[in-house]
Order: C-alpha cells, then structure tokens, then sequence
C-alpha cells in the first residue's frame, strides 16, 4: 500500500497543471509561516515564547495556547501574524449563523450572485474584528500580567497609544494578508486555503512536540525518566488507534434513498431516477470544541478573581473546580460539546428547506410522504447520528486532557493524540487528497483514496 501511495505521489508531478497547482500552494503556505514569524516593533517576543513554553508543558496553556496553536506560534512569538486567521474564521462563523436567523440574508444566499455578496460582508466583518481584537491584544501586551497567569516581566519597550495604533494596524494587515493568501489557495492552487494555512500553523508545531517525545523517554542527565520503552509502543498503537477512528467518523454518513418521478419541464419529459442523500455523522465538525473550550476559559478566572475582590473563600475554592483537570470541568466540557453539536446543526441543517426542494423537483424518500412527514424524516435521523458524532467528539476532546494531566504526557505530545488539532489536521489532508484525486482521475491515474485505474477498487467510505 505504501508503494501504491508514492506511485501516486510520484504521479501527481506527472500532470503539468496539478503540478504547478501543488508548488504555488506550498510557496504561499511558506509566506504565511513567514508572516508568522516577522516580529512587531517594541515587544519582546523571546519573553512571551519563554512563558508559552512553560505553560505548555503543563496545561497547554489553555485557551490562549489553542489559540496560539491555531495562528502557528505567531502569537507568543509577539509576530506579525499574531492575530492569525481566526477573525476571518470567527467573521464566516457569524455570517453563517445569522444567515439561519435572518431571512433576509438566507434569501441572499439563494440567489444569483449572493454567495458573492456574503463573502463580500464576511471580509468586511473580518476588518472590524481584527481592529478590535487588534487593538484588545495590544492593551494586553502592555499589561501581560493580567493576561498571561503568572508571567513576570515587561513586553512593550515603549507604551502609549502610538505603540497601540502601530500594532493594530499591523496586526490587521498581517490576518487581511493571510486571508487574500488563503483563497489564492483556493482559486489557483490545491485544497481549501484558510484550512490549509491554520494546518502547516498546527503542523509547525512538530518539531517542538518531537522533542518534548524524546525528552520524555531521555531526559537530561540527573532526571529520572518517567517513561520507557513500552509506552512508546502504546503511544504509537493509541496514536493509530485515534487517527484511524477520526478519519472513519470524518468520512462516515448516512445515506437517505431518494427517488425522482417522470416530470414535465416545458415541452419536455424529464425521466426519473434514484440518488441518495448523504448526512454525515459529525456535521458539525471541530466548532462545538472550539465553542466549548472559549466558554469554559472564563469560569475559573472570573470566579477566583470575584472571591479575591470580595474576599469570599468559597468563590475562591469553587474556581479551583473548573480547572482542566477537574471532573467538574471535564463534565461540564462533555455536556457543552454534546450541545453546540446540536446547535450548529439546528442553525445549519434545515430540514424543513430540503423537504420543500425534494418536493419541488419531484423527488421523495421511499416510503416517507413528501412535505411535513420528509421534514419530521429528516431530523429525527439527524438528530440520531448528531448523537454519536457528538460522543465521538467528546471522548476525542478529552484524550489529551486526560493524557496530559493524569499521565503527566507533554502538552505538546498530547495535543496530537487527539482534540481540535487532530481534527483539523486528519480534515483537510482528507479534503487535500480528495481534490488531487480528482486531477488524477481525469487524466486516468490511480488514486489516493481509490485503487485500480480509473477510480476503481476498495474506497474508504462510512455509513451510520
């Protein structure tokens, strides 16, 4: 099989456009690393990187070092980059969301031209929100000690508002750069450019992780080692095991039968046939972690620093419950991803929508009425399959908490095992192979996910 996989590789250059498609993507997935590594005037970024390195070691960080994570070590490298291209994510996340609220903007979207508008207030949105986050970052460098848990020292060489102004303009220019990189990506190289620039963010992380590994099994001298050889091969099978199951869910789905009747269109008869419906299993992808984690940074903080102001004890002793090693914390962490997975798919998923389409086009579900009864159809079976992607994700958010705090595993190990980086990572390297695949297909070449010429042979697919 890994034969197979390098003849495909090897066949990827053969194909002069898949070939430039490739290399323009990787050198402008080299200027994003190198956004992400410039420094901004007047901060001591060693400083930061430092106190990161520290923390991470311990917790991660928490959500400051997913954040960290997700912008490819620009932040605590105090980079230009900082900001990442989270605002743009955080800005399309929005729009989506009121485009389920707002029928104004759902209409819009249906339209002729209205994707284009959309994407068009989506980058609008994405200013305003990297001048605000600019500008909150930068207050926050000047005062890293109320950010940054116990960090000690000074970041900003020169405060004032004219540092202030500087760096918000530079990190807004940084995330609008990484953006326009991004669906450059997308329109003239391969795979989805926004995934794929907070990917090689994640990716960049492997040398530190590679390093944290072997100093868990040799330590410098005069340190025991806590781990031997054994755990290497449990940590290698748990690693295989995770991967293996992430990509089964990813690519999992139901299935729904769909038959289209004999329809007239004009003077024409249009005949009928079958297709299928596919819902896959997690619909709402690594969202409800991202949403779960960003909610439960705050109780800890917010509670320790109310019971200090006020000096109540209790407040105090209830903040040391929403750590990340707590069950509270665990618990509540569980419950919250169970919810947003199925609030992201009742403001994404419309039933109702895609009953009234089948209807429209004369299609319907065999032995399901069309109408209201496709509608009730259709999310009662979602919500079946929502149930277990949630679960999936919940015990896959959980693995690198558990890893890290009860086995005392490197953060930095453990993130890969599992939570919003692997989802991610296994996500759009799918997505990535599923696109190259399709350019060697045309030209009737094996591909990634298929056998045999022309497509044919075992595919990996998946059905709840």
């Amino acid at each position: 099989m890994l034969k197979n996989i390098l003849n495909t590789f090897v066949n990827c250059f053969k194909i002069p456009e898949l070939k430039d498609r490739i290399f323009f993507t990787l050198f402008v997935l080299a200027i994003c690393r190198l956004v992400s590594m410039l420094p901004l005037p007047n901060l001591d970024g060693q400083a930061l990187a430092d106190y990161f390195e520290k923390m991470a070691s311990k917790d991660g960080g928490g959500l400051l070092g997913m954040y960290s994570m997700f912008t490819g070590g620009a932040l605590e490298r105090c980079a230009i980059g900082s900001l990442g291209i989270m605002p743009y994510i955080s800005a399309t996340i929005i729009i989506q969301l009121l485009s389920a609220v707002i029928p104004q903007l759902s209409k819009l979207a249906r339209e002729e031209g209205g994707r284009a508008k959309i994407i068009q207030y989506g980058r609008y949105l994405t200013v305003l929100l990297c001048l605000g986050q600019g500008m909150v970052m930068a207050i926050a460098w000047e005062n890293p000690e109320k950010i940054f848990s116990g960090f000690a020292g000074q970041l900003v060489a020169d405060p004032g508002w004219g540092y202030r102004l500087e760096t918000t303009l530079l990190l807004t220019t940084g995330t609008l750069l990484m953006m326009w990189l991004g669906e450059q990506i997308s329109e003239r190289g391969i795979g989805n450019g926004v995934s794929l620039v907070i990917t090689v963010g994640i990716l960049a992380r492997v040398p530190q992780t590679v390093q944290a590994l072997y100093e868990m099994f040799f330590p410098p001298e005069g340190v025991e080692a806590k781990f031997h050889y054994m755990t290497a091969f449990i940590l290698v099978g748990l690693l295989l095991l995770v991967i293996a199951a992430v990509i089964a869910v990813t690519q999992a789905q139901r299935k729904i039968p769909v038959q289209y009747a004999q329809r007239m269109m004009g003077r024409k008869m249009v005949q009928g046939g079958s297709s299928f419906m596919p819902l896959k299993v997690n619909y709402a992808g690594v969202m409800p972690i991202i949403f779960a984690q960003a909610i439960l940074m705050f109780p800890e903080k917010l509670l320790g620093m109310l019971g200090q102001a006020l000096d109540l004890k209790f407040l105090v002793e209830l903040s040391t419950h929403f750590r990340e090693d707590q069950f509270v914390h665990l618990l509540l962490f569980a419950t919250m991803i169970l919810f947003f997975s199925y609030f992201w798919v009742a403001t994404q998923f419309n039933e109702v929508q895609i009953a009234d389409d089948l209807k429209k086009y004369g299609g319907y579900i065999p032995g399901v009425r069309p109408g209201q009864a496709t509608s009730d159809f259709l999310h009662h079976t979602m919500s079946r399959i929502t149930l277990a992607g949630a679960v999936f994700l919940m015990v896959i958010a959980i693995i690198p908490q558990l890893m890290s705090r009860s086995l005392g595993i490197n953060y930095y190990v453990a993130q890969f095992f599992g939570g919003t980086s692997l989802l991610i990572t296994v996500g759009v390297v799918l997505d990535t192979m599923r696109m190259m695949e399709s350019h060697l297909l045309m030209r009737h070449y094996d591909g990634f996910l298929s056998g045999g010429k022309g497509g044919k042979g075992p595919r990996l697919k998946g059905r709840f």
